[in-house]
């Protein structure tokens, strides 16, 4: 049984869809006015392993990740660069793309933006005009925030004291302070759209409570973003769509801990952040995924220059032995598995048990790393030069091998061009060596240890791996 920490209830729960085999989540993306950063990075890798193993687990998951490109720092953006809002949102959307697809995060099964669903969220605002939750000043539309009885469920914090600690846009047009925008009327220079208010656009809360409404229907199974959100976006998407659809709005709320440096959160807004390109320059996407993997999500995380490289060592550890068996799937005996060898594929199911277990518990991806490193160990022994393995035994192992990583989404097709690369200079030096020109043999050998690639000779043939 699955079982997820929910932020709502704050404590572990089974996890019990809507729909039998079905599952409908929700997690907040990007607001695309730069480059993401690391901290950025860990709810994309988190909840797309989530999706991954839920779809793992045998549901048909329909995920929704949204794009919030109409915003302020958006406009100010586009003041700055001197192009439109929609420009400045066009070109942060083609580098969140860049960014995602290098950390190995999958596509959503919709990636809706704000701005294709301003219909939606003015029938939204009217029905909460409509039920007395919302009112209109002068184009200006706010929600009655003391009309909803349960304000501040998610955050565990009463009305007063939520209103003692935010920071609050306080403006002589709203019934109380703790109120907040719904719609916003059209200033010179910004985006806006028609709507019975005036011209205007959308405020952020509201944006996420139509898309989900739009896409997933009025309750959701789980709603992920990270820990920064639950207060204020998360709590007003609760107090919008609760009070517009008469309903609960989501069973399983979940939230991502901060990325820290110094044990200060990174943020855009302090000036303490690393863009993703930037680490992924230094140390690869994988590393930063890797990275991200070896903690528990809602842990929180620090982020160092010995940790990412720890973390580059950990991944390399899982080339190697990946490579080690492609090289005996490729190389070893033929033949089918001998009886040890039968019992040694079969006992790999323990492992694949003890990730589920601790993927079950509330994806506690730390452990199931830490099981597929105890898998490898085992099987780095079994299948060696020594053991003279068959390549049966060297396909079983990379199967299980490759379902559990798969799971995860650690990468290994990032270095597939590099392999091919060394093998082409590995079969040229074999050319040189049968035709005795040792001359060159010697200079790529030099070559590819330049490169940190070792070659070692084995009875089945070259073997690789890096230093």
């Amino acid at each position: 049984m699955i079982r997820f920490f929910n932020d709502l209830t704050m404590r572990k729960e089974d996890f019990v869809p809507i729909e039998p085999g079905k599952v409908r989540m929700y997690a907040c993306g990007p607001t695309v006015y730069n480059f993401i950063h690391v901290g950025n990075a860990r709810p994309l890798i988190m909840f797309d392993v989530l999706r991954r193993y839920l779809e793992y687990r045998g549901y048909d998951v329909t995920f929704v990740q949204n794009f919030t490109d109409v915003d302020d720092k958006i406009i100010n953006r586009s003041r700055e660069e001197g192009i439109s809002a929609a420009e400045v949102a066009e070109k942060y959307i083609g580098e969140y793309w860049t960014d995602a697809h290098g950390l190995g995060v999958k596509d959503a099964t919709v990636h809706p933006r704000a701005t294709e669903n301003i219909t939606q969220i003015i029938a939204l605002v009217q029905t909460l005009i409509d039920k007395g939750y919302a009112y209109e000043v002068r184009g200006d539309v706010y929600y009655r925030t003391l009309k909803f009885k349960d304000y501040g469920k998610l955050s565990h914090q009463n009305l007063d004291d939520l209103q003692a600690g935010a920071r609050i846009d306080v403006s002589d047009l709203k019934e109380n302070p703790m109120d907040f925008a719904l719609w916003k009327a059209a200033k010179p220079g910004e985006p806006a759209w028609p709507s019975p208010w005036g011209m205007g656009r959308p405020g952020w809360h509201i944006e996420c409570s139509a898309m989900c409404n739009r896409y997933l229907g009025k309750t959701l199974d789980i709603h992920a973003g990270g820990q920064d959100l639950i207060f204020p976006h998360h709590e007003n998407e609760i107090a919008q769509s609760e009070a517009a659809n008469g309903c609960e709005f989501v069973h399983y709320w979940l939230h991502n801990g901060f990325i820290n440096i110094d044990n200060k959160k990174m943020s855009k807004s302090l000036g303490n952040f690393f863009t993703v390109r930037e680490a992924a320059n230094a140390y690869g996407y994988d590393s930063i995924r890797m990275f991200m993997l070896m903690s528990h999500y809602r842990s929180p995380l620090n982020y160092s220059v010995e940790i990412l490289e720890q973390t580059k060592s950990a991944l390399e550890r899982l080339r190697t032995a990946k490579e080690n068996l492609d090289f005996f799937a490729e190389n070893g005996k033929e033949g089918d598995l001998a009886a040890a060898e039968r019992t040694f594929v079969d006992g790999l199911g323990k492992y694949r048990d003890r990730f589920v277990t601790a993927m079950d518990d509330d994806f506690n991806t730390a452990d199931a790393v830490s099981v597929i490193f105890e898998m490898v160990r085992d099987i780095n022994a079994a299948v060696s030069p020594a053991a003279d393995p068959t390549k049966a035994l060297a396909e079983g192992c990379r199967a299980m091998f490759l379902e559990l990583c798969g799971v995860l989404g650690i990468p290994f097709g990032q270095c597939a061009d590099l392999n091919i690369e060394i093998e082409k200079k590995i079969a040229a030096r074999q050319t040189a060596r049968k035709a005795k020109n040792w001359a060159e043999a010697d200079r790529i050998r030099d070559e590819l240890k330049a490169e940190g690639i070792v070659l070692e000779d084995t009875p089945q043939g070259i073997k690789w791996h890096r230093a």
